[in-house]
């Protein structure tokens, strides 16, 4: 169990502004993760195992994608009890992001709110990290989760997402294609029929030609944004039903869907201090938003399809609430945040069967 109650460090933590708390955390855990200093912030692990994609993970509660942009802190997240790791998101070139102050917390809604912009260090130095900092015994699996540069036209992000894809490829266990950030500009427009098409047709393609080369086959997981309707959640699951399944209509293992990013939406925090400010939010408010478009692609896409659910988790119960909406494995981020990582054992507790 956690040395340090939680709720000591996050009184510290939340009299600094958000990324400032964020950077010293990163900072910690990257320093602490190979030493016995981990044990201030180690959970039993759960020991919970179901089969996704072809992969058997331990638990079923992950990381999400955006806590550790630059993959400095894997050993860390295992002493967490994450079951499932997913660090990232990381651009071909690095690249600095938006202009700060470009996180805000809403702590009445135990929430967040962010633009960052994919900054991060660029692929060379996100390998490089994947190397070092992840353990060699490994028992947590890893997501490496892939974007486009900013400064790269919409219409050649798929050369963008290529070059992340054949740099990642050897050293993950899943790969995460992020379309559905609302802090680079277009990037949603990836989500749309064609485009998506277009992109997943290439993008398979590559993925099969670095299974044979690498001699193991590795699945492509689709991010997708919360602010999505009926018809739009239609034609993404026919274009993931079309490259993710077989002839027969059954699964084939090698694509999968996460759902959702952030949202754009404010109806939930009106009237709370940053509630205006630009960016993606996260947190509770995003739970049943997020838990909608989970029960509409689980209609969709049939019992047997992927989905990993993300959104609003800052308890058991709402982990459940992601696997009865129709999720296979949930992960958490700004829950993290408020919470800590007791969190985790509690939710992995939660879903244990």
């Amino acid at each position: 169990m956690s040395l340090i109650p939680y709720s000591l460090s996050r009184s510290v933590l939340f009299r600094l502004d958000a990324e400032t708390a964020h950077e010293t955390t990163i900072d910690m855990l990257a320093k602490t993760q190979h030493s016995l200093l981990r044990r201030a912030y180690t959970q039993p692990f759960v020991d919970d195992p179901v089969t996704l994609c072809g992969l058997r993970f331990p638990n079923r509660v992950g990381l999400a994608a955006g806590l550790d942009k630059n993959a400095r802190c894997i050993a860390a997240w295992e002493a967490m009890g994450f079951g499932s790791i997913e660090v990232g998101t990381v651009t071909p070139k690095g690249q600095p992001g938006n202009p700060k102050p470009r996180i805000f917390r809403l702590p009445k809604a135990n929430a967040l709110i962010n633009r960052l912009g994919f900054n991060n260090e660029g692929l060379d130095a996100f390998v490089r990290n994947v190397q070092r900092t992840r353990p060699a015994n490994s028992r947590s699996l890893l997501g490496l989760n892939i974007g486009k540069n900013a400064s790269t036209p919409i219409k050649q992000a798929a050369d963008d997402y290529l070059t992340c894809l054949d740099g990642v490829y050897p050293w993950a266990d899943y790969v995460t294609v992020n379309i559905s950030s609302p802090n680079t500009k277009n990037l949603r427009a990836l989500q749309s029929d064609e485009a998506l098409d277009a992109l997943l047709d290439t993008l398979m393609q590559r993925r099969a030609a670095l299974a044979q080369q690498h001699g193991k086959d590795k699945p492509l997981f689709i991010k997708i944004a919360p602010d999505l309707e009926q018809d739009q959640i239609d034609l993404i699951a026919t274009t993931l039903r079309r490259y993710g399944c077989n002839a027969d209509g059954s699964h084939a293992g090698k694509l999968g869907v996460i759902a959702t990013n952030t949202t754009i939406c404010r109806e939930a925090v009106q009237g709370m201090p940053h509630a205006e400010e630009t960016g993606g939010l996260s947190g509770a408010p995003v739970l049943e938003k997020s838990n909608h478009v989970i029960r509409q692609l689980r209609a969709a896409l049939g019992k047997d399809f992927p989905i990993i659910g993300v959104g609003g988790v800052l308890s058991g119960e709402d982990a459940r609430s992601k696997l009865a909406a129709g999720a296979d494995l949930v992960q958490i981020f700004t829950g993290l945040i408020y919470r800590g990582p007791a969190l985790v054992h509690e939710a992995a507790l939660a879903l244990k069967r």
